[in-house]
């Protein structure tokens, strides 16, 4: 004969915390089996396989009594269907035995006569577990039902394993008669509880009292001023706590599923009035409840179709009709109503604790009963704005109310909390440290020493549990290390732990303690005599209440878990999205909208052990989630910061001097006075007159946008999903850096068609514009955007930007180089000399841009100030590119006529040879001379863009241009080239420019032995075709611009500075001088003859020509006025200034 089974041997606590854990694990796969089978993409291939179409039929048809000999055709597939469809099958077979293992369990605690011992209100973790269990069984098999291809899966596998065993798997005919008896559960399961019927009544008549006082309407709550710390200030400190405090922040949610679940496993009882009004109570509150995740249960009508069945259950139909009824017209307002009270008490939560971090320790309760509020709110309003009611009730506003615009404020608001927990951990640690040692061991010594008669198990739980505590005290929590702290062994030289460990971040663990605990409440049986905690309820308050504090020590991760849990999110990605997107339309509610990245990190929470695969592809959702929250987060901030920038360029632009010759004229016009105020409010600044502040205008709201906007922006540095962090305003950064980028080139407005382009001084005044609004974020978000300027900045002074778009420096170099310049040769465009500008010959209109507006000091200037000494660097090696190429033809050219050129370098003396050898030059001449001319206008635009970079530089760096300036007066070690090119680089002016010897070096390489001849040969061929311009008609000299129309001027600029690199480039610097001298003395003698020339078509424009010479030795830092004199009468060059002023006054 077997003996009674004894409580204190049969772990009933740690089977019931095994098993739960366990469910959950299998509820996991069974969840993604049902999702995967669902799903034609990932649904096992073999379920879909036209061939095999008729053998699963047959299969689901014939199930579970399936001939293997039917099914032929799957034995050429037989291994694959088993290696393919194992995981599914052992999955199913777990289920099995996680049934066997439940079934057994809830019979040994019938046995043990527990049903005495279950009461929420004095064994909470007994009671919980066992209704968790309870649920998650009916909630396992309700879900098994719904796999839609479970026979076809199982009777597959099976048949694939006989014919590659020669007999089925074992485990099949008990788990085909399971999916059988199970394709009604409901009416299964109630077949089953019918032996448990007085356990699972007693453990559900626990929560009459606490169920109705949970589920109270939110006038209750205001009435009560439910969560608030203000209400009664004299308590302020005093702490929140009740008798019993885990059903204080035990989910609605779970308490409503137990209830209406709970009951129709023992549907008989629902002919007592109390319990049919408490089942009919948690049929109002909504139309769907939650399964697992986001498998819900339409509750009613699973009820009703249950009921149908049961004659004698008939009458109650009409109660569950007029439940829903009510549900769908009252639940989605009364939960409208909690969230509105929830958002406020939260809010006041945290503002109060953000201030007074100290009153987390006695208010504890109050944050996590908010918290578990809040999420039961959540929930609600995700599965039921989801799932809609399945029939409509006329009063019913349920859609309306199913939209809650304001949710991100209370999800913020939860997030908040949570963060304050988290943050200040240690004042919770210290609190309730001292708590458990200076109160609640002493009470529950002084309890012990009360009860008589205590059996030895709970003697020496009891002891140790007061010992443990006992030993707590302050200095624990300022010593020791990052070990766990065994409270029965680490103790002080006075045998107590000391609070001091907390400061210094050790690990408590007093798991132990709880888990003896729940031991307790499992002894407390009918059949056995000893501590009965029904008879000793302060007891149970005591030690639920030291429970609590001990949670607050080591186990408040979890509690955060327990009670604000939103990983649920991963499985409502949808509305996850909607939400945030209709938070980010909304302004009002734009500062909450961080919570939506901060609940992505929740999502780990959601995955188990039992279930690795899912890991991955949650992790992979919550990081791809987070990362499309923060960029569109970032983007709409870029995009409100992009507007105001606009808008203030478009203000800045109305302050530009050309928008004030309209002003001036209407000033000058006699006009109406109406007329007058017209044109005043047209002034720039009329935008900031206000008749009234409550007049709000765009830009009000937008920078209020912006402010709420970077509010959640700015609220926390960094966001932990998984392993990963992502920092909100690095992607801020990312936005405005890409958003100015392209704004800058935009700004340009170069249009390659019309060549049109915008002024560098007006693109300055709108870049300061923009940058100024941009230095204004840092009043809203914690960044520094002189690194946005810095990296912008800085890429557009190169040719490309780091995406290889084209900068500012691309687009302005190659209008000047391509559009400008070349302009210029074509004519019609003159580089004047005392106005340092090129300026347009032709009347306004007829070029499509002035000239002048885009080269003088200012616009140079500018350009300077945005493209920098680098940018400056690559226009100048493009001109010099182009400066090359006209070099190379002009070799060309001095190669074909060697011969020629050679005879007259040394026959320069004698006239009539000369002339002889110039007429065989003739038709290379015009080439030559414009070539040079191209080389000169090149030049003296470089020369423009070169003082105004150096002004530039001396506003910006006036120390460093003074240290250059003194090494180009002392070169230190002779390297001239070296101080050249720092100098040149800073815009000063060098006898031999290095940028043109590099690029010279750059398009050949050796240096040939000739290279020196034809250098000096193309000196000889410039000099002698200098008279040639006399001819011209365009040779002109303008003395408004101190320039010849045909920009021969430039020719002088354009001699000096070739011909010093070319000789440099040669190796012969130090002939540079001798070398000018002698094309001085060519040229001198070719014009000299001029003067003896009678026709004049030759000799039209011989003054302008006399000019030129006397520029050329103007420009140049190796010939001096005395060497033109000697070369030529300088009375020539006198009488021919007089006589161009004076043709210039009379034309």
């Amino acid at each position: 004969m077997s003996r009674a089974p004894i409580a204190t041997e049969q772990k009933v606590a740690e089977k019931l915390t095994i098993l739960n854990d366990r469910c959950i694990g299998i509820l996991t796969r069974i969840y993604n089996i049902k999702k995967a089978c669902g799903d034609a993409k990932s649904k096992p291939a073999f379920l879909s396989d036209k061939s095999l179409e008729s053998c699963i039929k047959h299969i689901v048809r014939k199930f579970p009594n399936i001939d293997s000999k039917s099914l032929q055709a799957l034995s050429s597939v037989r291994t694959d269907i088993m290696k393919s469809l194992s995981l599914y099958y052992y999955t199913f077979v777990d289920l099995l035995d996680l049934k066997d293992h439940i079934s057994e369990l809830l019979t040994l605690m019938g046995v043990l006569g527990m049903h005495e011992s279950l009461d929420i209100g004095i064994s909470y973790d007994l009671t919980k577990g066992y209704l968790d269990l309870v649920i998650n069984y009916v909630t396992l098999m309700v879900l098994l039902s719904r796999v839609e291809d479970r026979k076809a899966v199982l009777g597959l596998f099976n048949a694939a394993h006989e014919m590659v065993n020669n007999q089925g798997d074992p485990s099949f005919p008990r788990l085909g008669q399971m999916i059988m008896d199970y394709e009604v559960p409901l009416k299964k399961l109630s077949e089953e509880f019918v032996p448990h019927t007085k356990l699972l009544s007693a453990a559900l008549s626990s929560l009459h009292q606490l169920y109705p006082r949970r589920n109270l309407k939110a006038d209750q709550w205001r009435a009560a001023q439910m969560l608030s710390l203000v209400n009664n200030p004299s308590q302020l400190l005093n702490p929140a706590q009740t008798d019993t405090m885990p059903c204080e922040y035990l989910s609605l949610d779970t308490l409503e599923r137990w209830i209406s679940l709970g009951y129709l496993l023992i549907p008989h009882t629902l002919q007592n009035p109390q319990v049919l009004d408490i089942w009919t109570q948690t049929l109002q509150t909504g139309w769907v409840i939650t399964l697992f995740r986001d498998e819900v249960l339409h509750i009613h009508s699973f009820i009703q179709s249950f009921l149908e069945t049961r004659k004698e259950l008939s009458k109650r139909v009409s109660d569950v009709k007029e439940s829903y009824n009510t549900a769908v017209s009252t639940a989605p307002l009364m939960h409208r109503e909690r969230r509105k009270y929830l958002r406020t008490a939260l809010k006041e939560l945290s503002l109060i604790l953000t201030d007074q971090p100290g009153l987390l320790g006695p208010k504890a309760l109050f944050v996590f009963m908010g918290l578990s509020f809040a999420r039961d709110e959540v929930l609600w309003l995700l599965r039921h704005h989801e799932n809609p009611p399945l029939q409509k009730v006329k009063s019913g506003k349920s859609a309306e109310d199913l939209v809650d615009r304001q949710l991100p404020e209370l999800l913020f608001h939860m997030e908040e909390l949570r963060a304050l927990v988290k943050k200040y951990s240690q004042v919770l640690q210290r609190y309730y440290i001292q708590y458990l040692n200076g109160y609640d061991a002493i009470a529950l010594n002084q309890l012990m020493q009360s009860l008589q008669n205590l059996p030895e198990d709970e003697s020496i739980i009891l002891s140790s549990m007061c010992s443990e505590i006992g030993q707590l005290s302050v200095k624990q929590v300022d010593e020791g290390g990052s070990q766990s702290i065994n409270l029965s062994s680490v103790t002080n030289e006075n045998g107590q732990l000391t609070v001091k460990q907390v400061d210094e971040g050790s690990s408590f663990d007093f798991r132990g303690i709880r888990l003896d605990w729940f031991r307790i409440q499992a002894y407390s049986t009918q059949n056995r005599t000893g501590l009965q905690l029904r008879d000793n309820r302060e007891m149970a308050a005591l030690i639920n209440q030291i429970v609590f504090h001990t949670k607050m020590v080591d186990y408040l991760d979890e509690m955060l878990n327990e009670t604000s849990d939103l990983s649920i999110f991963c499985f409502f990605s949808k509305q996850f999205e909607d939400n945030f997107h209709m938070c980010l339309e909304f302004p009002a509610q734009n500062r909450y909208i961080i919570a939506f990245p901060l609940i992505c990190s929740h999502m780990q929470a959601c995955t188990h052990e039992v279930c690795p695969e899912e890991r991955y592809h949650i992790r992979e959702r919550s990081l791809s989630v987070v990362n499309m929250f923060l960029e569109e987060m970032a983007k709409e901030a870029k995009n409100i910061i992009t507007t105001i920038c606009d808008e203030q360029c478009i203000l800045s632009d109305k302050l530009l001097p050309k928008h004030t010759v309209p002003l001036i004229l209407s000033h000058k016009k006699k006009e109406k006075k109406k007329k007058k105020e017209e044109a005043a409010e047209g002034r720039p600044g009329h935008e900031s007159y206000r008749k009234t502040r409550e007049e709000l205008t765009t830009m009000d709201k937008l920078h209020m946008a912006l402010t709420e906007l970077c509010f959640a922006i700015n609220y926390c540095s960094q966001v932990q999903v998984w392993e990963y962090t992502f920092a909100p305003r690095e992607y801020l950064y990312q936005h405005l850096e890409q958003r100015f980028a392209r704004a800058l080139v935009g700004m340009v407005m170069y249009n390659e068609t019309t060549s049109e382009i915008a002024k560098p001084s007006e693109l300055l005044t709108s870049v300061r514009t923009y940058m100024s609004v941009l230095q204004t974020v840092e009043n809203y978000v914690h960044i520094d955007i002189t690194r946005v300027f810095n990296n912008v900045l800085l890429q557009q002074t190169q040719l490309q930007d780091s995406h290889g778009e084209k900068t500012i420096t691309a687009l302005y170099n190659t209008w000047y180089a391509d559009i400008l310049l070349r302009r210029v040769s074509a004519g019609h465009i003159v580089f004047s000399k005392n106005q340092r500008a090129f300026v347009s010959l032709t009347s306004e209109g007829a070029q499509p841009f002035a000239a002048e507006e885009f080269s003088d000091v200012n616009e140079l200037r500018a350009l300077a100030e945005l493209i920098g000494p680098y940018g400056m660097k690559a226009l100048n090696e493009n001109l010099m590119w182009h400066i090359a190429n006209q070099v190379q033809e002009l070799r060309r050219l001095v190669v074909i006529n060697k011969e020629v050129l050679l005879s007259m370098r040394t026959n320069f003396d004698k006239p009539e040879q000369m002339k002889d050898l110039f007429k065989k030059l003739q038709p290379e001449v015009d080439s030559v001379l414009s070539r040079m001319q191209i080389i000169g206008v090149i030049l003296c635009f470089r020369q423009l863009a070169q003082e105004a970079l150096t002004d530039a530089l001396e506003q910006r760096i006036p120390f460093l241009m003074s240290s250059i300036a003194d090494f180009r007066h002392h070169v230190p070690n002779g390297d001239t080239m070296l101080v050249n090119e720092m100098s040149s680089a800073a815009g000063h002016r060098c006898e031999v420019d290095p940028a043109l010897v590099h690029v010279l070096r750059a398009h050949k390489s050796e240096v040939h032995d000739d290279e020196f001849i034809v250098t000096c040969l193309l000196m000889v061929f410039v000099a002698v075709s200098i008279p040639k311009l006399a001819r011209m008609d365009s040779t002109c000299y303008k003395t408004a611009y101190q320039s010849h129309a045909n920009n021969s001027h430039c020719l002088a600029l354009g001699i000096n500075t070739l011909f010093a690199a070319l000789f440099t480039y040669c190796g012969r610097a130090q002939d540079i001088e001798e070398r000018l001298k002698e094309f001085l003395a060519l040229a001198s003698s070719s014009l000299l003859r001029l003067g003896k020339e009678n026709d004049k078509e030759v000799i039209k424009h011989r003054d302008a020509t006399y000019i030129l010479l006397h520029e050329i030795v103007g420009e140049s830092p190796f010939l001096t006025m005395d060497l033109l004199e000697a070369c030529f009468p300088y009375a020539l060059i006198r009488n021919a200034y007089h006589a161009v002023h004076k043709a210039d006054q009379h034309g």
